[in-house]
């Protein structure tokens, strides 16, 4: 048998996923498991896109242009000029989800055996997307203790080597919910200057922000050669299956190359590229968004209130987006994920994403968790009770072990 590439077979497993099959069967058994691992909101997706894909005038669902429809490049171009950011239609293009749009970057800007600076604990699929593209990812290693922040700018240059392309970053951050204040956001710009590099920024969670003022990659003038902005509807619209998302950048080299990658992969969604039309058409669009968003506000204020009604967790009340990082009292944060799924009592559970997938840096992030504040205020109540009497049952079963 023909061995397959060393880049299919070194591609990592995501730490969000890989569990699954844990879960799943935790619910053959009858139990029932609050995901709080995943970034798969309960909100129901907004009925004008629905409406879009239902009224499509279509009868044969047919490819549509490598770039995307004209009217969903337009209703794209109208969401970013409501922020501020000006593009023309050559400088955005439709993606199939933001994952997409991160891989396009990452083949755009780089040759294989480059590198890329990403802060960490990060998005994990960039470590898959890297892999794919044949390029190395530097971590820029970031701390709870600080609210997950950039560090000064000179551990970030010291990281910095010849064959070092671009940073990439998430603002707001998955899974940190930090939010990158404008003086971290100009460090950043006067670091690309200086090194010559490009700023790939994942804005996926741009309305998301309770505390602090988001700031676009775009928003920088100085930068239009080599600031990339990557964006999806996922979590704005509850519709991370839609498959839309963004790639923008106002410089034509760039632009063109990332137009020969739509092209080898032919077209973006047809059917949800008429949802998004059909929703930024629809007057309440904003209004629409902003309810979202508000309740996304209860729910940290929720989760945040009954986390510290835990003994031995350490958290930092996050920022933007609708992710937690979590210092848990255990030693080994995968293992009490899977005794949660595997043998912990009673009808129902809790899944958390282990934070070490989170992490380039080996060892770190041993002992943290990520949680996904997608559902209700209500089964977060139970979650985190839930969380609790687990943390209790681990910790007589690491003494039971260590004794």
């Amino acid at each position: 048998m023909p061995n397959i590439s060393a880049r299919a077979a070194q591609a990592p497993a995501s730490p969000i996923r890989r569990l699954v099959p844990l879960a799943d069967e935790a619910k053959r058994r009858g139990k029932k498991v609050y995901h709080l691992n995943i970034g798969q909101p309960d909100i129901p997706t907004p009925e004008p896109f629905l409406r879009g894909i239902r009224g499509a005038p279509v009868e044969v669902i047919a490819y549509s242009p490598s770039p995307g429809m004209r009217e969903a490049v337009e209703a794209m171009r109208a969401y970013y000029a409501e922020w501020g950011i000006d593009l023309s239609p050559d400088e955005l293009i439709i993606t199939q989800g933001g994952s997409e749009a991160v891989l396009f970057a990452l083949n755009v800007v780089c040759d294989p055996g480059d590198e890329v600076l990403v802060p960490e604990p990060f998005y994990p699929n960039y470590n898959g997307f890297a892999r794919l593209a044949e390029v190395e990812i530097v971590p820029i290693t970031t701390h709870r203790r600080e609210g997950f922040h950039l560090p000064p700018r000179e551990e970030i240059e010291r990281l910095i080597t010849p064959r070092t392309r671009a940073i990439l970053f998430s603002n707001p951050g998955n899974p940190t919910g930090v939010v990158y204040t404008e003086a971290e956001m100009e460090m950043l710009v006067e670091i690309a200057l200086e090194h010559d590099l490009f700023l790939v920024a994942d804005e996926v969670y741009r309305e998301f922000v309770y505390q602090g003022r988001h700031v676009s990659v775009l928003s920088f003038p100085e930068i239009r050669d080599r600031a990339i902005l990557v964006d999806s509807i996922s979590k704005r619209l509850s519709a991370c299956g839609a498959r839309i998302g963004v790639f923008a950048s106002r410089n034509p080299q760039v632009m063109d190359g990332a137009r020969r990658c739509a092209m080898a992969r032919l077209s973006p969604p047809t059917l949800e590229q008429y949802g998004l039309i059909a929703f930024m058409a629809d007057p309440r669009h904003r209004e629409i968004v902003a309810e979202m968003v508000d309740e996304y506000r209860r729910r940290r204020a929720v989760l945040c209130r009954e986390l510290g009604k835990i003994p031995g967790i350490v958290f930092r009340e996050p920022e933007g987006a609708f992710y937690v990082m979590l210092g848990l009292p255990v030693e080994d944060a995968e293992g009490f994920v899977k005794f949660m799924l595997t043998d912990f009592p009673g009808e129902e559970t809790v899944m958390l994403a282990p934070g070490q997938g989170f992490y380039r840096t080996p060892g770190l992030g041993r002992d943290e968790a990520r949680i996904a504040y997608v559902l209700n205020v209500d089964d977060l109540v139970r979650a985190c009770s839930l969380l609790r009497e687990g943390l209790e049952l681990y910790q007589e079963v690491e003494e039971r072990v260590r004794g």
